[in-house]
């Protein structure tokens, strides 16, 4: 899928082609079979001056592609590529794909004037700041749909016909509220037509409570990730904007405080790292209170423990699922040493828990790294 960094970096440059007068193809990687670099959702915009931002495969694509994207722009008219890696020679595209896999990417020009054309749907999708389902339709055949329907929280925007909006209506539901893409097979002026089902989910929100040297990396990386970042602390001379150029917000607030300057919800990651026990104790006292999707604890076993246990002593009971989302001591066992690798690690360890995933090396993975979910057609 496309991060929402990739997002962004898209529609700044989708936004400079305009300003410049250039034409302009999106590429979205529609279906993958077997293995490959990029899954479905993965996207990039060509322009015609040979410009690419963003990437549908390891690099390995992205020069024929763009020429299947220039073929597109000449055209006007979306077209869906095929390229086939399972021959082990890669004879049929001679691109040395690197995977044994199928990988269907569609094409799609940009009609600027079109106010719901695919890079503004994703403009929407960014500046909602929420989770999103995004729906684009191909097939096999000529007909191309492309990118048609776009659902938030209460609104929806389609310009599919209703009968079609109809049918696709229940599929994005699920999609919305299980945060999980899908596909289905539906038949689209009598011909059979592929929707992918797209949960596009909100970066990653970073709270950091604690605003030593140590926190530097830590904000490089989650910005370099796309992730939101807030860093917070007691200390005047340490939050400060010219110390974490790369955070989206860094505030001076006592532990009580902090949770009416931000927003929370599952999405919402805190880091405690201010190296000051009351003050992260006092932190966590809070945000107890709202909705979280993880906490991590820097520091021993023990740090947690007592912190745990003077919760409870002043009232706080923590459910199982409270307690799961709690990590003491932070981070994957990586054997780091310095800043920058213990960043690596909490940073590793916070995507493998919301990703729902072991954290364990591929190599030890029996079956795929990515799966497939299809509903069936009704």
């Amino acid at each position: 899928m496309t991060s929402m960094k990739e997002i962004r970096e898209i529609i700044r440059a989708y936004d400079k082609a305009i300003l410049d007068n250039k034409q302009m193809v999106l590429a979205t990687v529609v279906q993958v079979d077997g293995s490959s670099y990029r899954r479905p959702g993965a996207r990039m915009l060509v322009t015609d001056d040979q410009i690419i931002t963003g990437a549908i495969s390891g690099g390995c694509l992205e020069g024929d592609a763009m020429q299947k994207a220039l073929f597109a722009m000449a055209t006007g008219e979306n077209k869906l590529v095929t390229y086939d890696s399972t021959d082990e020679d890669d004879i049929q595209f001679g691109l040395h794909l690197g995977c044994n896999g199928v990988v269907h990417i569609l094409f799609e020009p940009i009609q600027k004037d079109n106010l719901q054309n695919p890079v503004e749907l994703l403009r929407s999708i960014a500046d909602s700041g929420g989770d999103a389902v995004l729906v684009t339709l191909f097939s096999q055949k000529k007909i191309q749909p492309g990118t048609q329907l776009f659902r938030m929280q209460n609104s929806i925007i389609s310009n599919l016909p209703d009968e079609i909006q109809e049918l696709l209506s229940e599929p994005v539901r699920i999609a919305f509220q299980e945060k999980q893409s899908s596909f289905l097979d539906i038949d689209i002026e009598q011909t059979a037509c592929t929707a992918f089902i797209e949960y596009i989910e909100p970066p990653v929100s970073v709270v950091i409570a604690g605003a030593g040297n140590d926190v530097k990396p830590l904000v490089e990386i989650a910005a370099m990730l796309g992730w939101k970042v807030t860093v917070v602390d007691g200390r005047f001379s340490y939050a400060t904007v010219e110390r974490f150029l790369q955070a989206d917000k860094v505030s001076y607030s006592r532990p009580e405080d902090i949770l009416s300057k931000i927003e929370t919800d599952s999405h919402t990651v805190f880091l405690l790292m201010s190296h000051n026990y009351n003050y992260d104790r006092g932190f966590l006292a809070e945000i107890l209170k709202q909705e979280f999707g993880y906490i991590g604890l820097l520091g021993p076993a023990q740090k947690r423990d007592r912190m745990l246990s003077d919760l409870q002593d002043q009232g706080i009971r923590l459910n199982e699922e409270q307690l799961s989302k709690i990590h003491g001591p932070t981070g994957l066992d990586i054997g780091a040493e310095n800043s920058t690798e213990i960043a690596l690690s909490i940073l590793a360890e916070i995507k493998a828990f919301l990703s729902g995933r072991s954290g364990s090396p591929l190599k030890m993975k029996k079956e795929a790294i990515h799966n497939r979910t299809v509903i069936p057609a009704t």
